[in-house]
């Protein structure tokens, strides 16, 4: 008696759900994946309808960030981690006081939010981003 031979069935992967599977993984990722979204700098702008009104000169302080990164704070070269200090003395002397921030079109934007940290942790609520100076 001879045995038969079987003959070898050729193994095939399902191709018919391979797009069903393809969107169900498609759909898990875009739902269990998050994206960071950049906070960005908590800024509260002045109305647009506010009239210019004069400022008394000893009511303002003006601070420069130059293209080197230095801080000028009224004209005077200041390290931009005394920032915060220089800032809280000068407003414990005038309450009223507001504080020009101004830059050159080089300024490094690491040492622009340096600056405008420590103005905020010295407490200072009125600053004025002025625009910068043309070269």
């Amino acid at each position: 008696m001879a045995m038969k031979r079987r003959q070898k069935e050729d193994v095939e992967i399902p191709s018919s759900s391979l797009a069903d599977i393809a969107f169900l993984l498609l759909i898990f990722f875009l739902v269990a994946t998050t994206i960071d979204v950049d906070k960005g700098l908590t800024l509260v702008l002045p109305p647009v309808d506010v009239e210019e009104m004069e400022i008394n000169r000893k009511n303002i302080t003006n601070i420069l960030i130059n293209d080197a990164g230095q801080v000028l704070l009224d004209n005077e070269v200041v390290n931009a981690r005394d920032v915060e200090r220089l800032m809280r003395d000068k407003l414990r002397e005038n309450d009223k006081l507001i504080v020009s921030l101004k830059t050159t079109r080089g300024t490094k934007y690491k040492v622009y939010i340096q600056v405008l940290d420590q103005l905020k942790r010295a407490g200072a609520t009125r600053i004025s981003i002025a625009e910068p100076e043309e070269v």
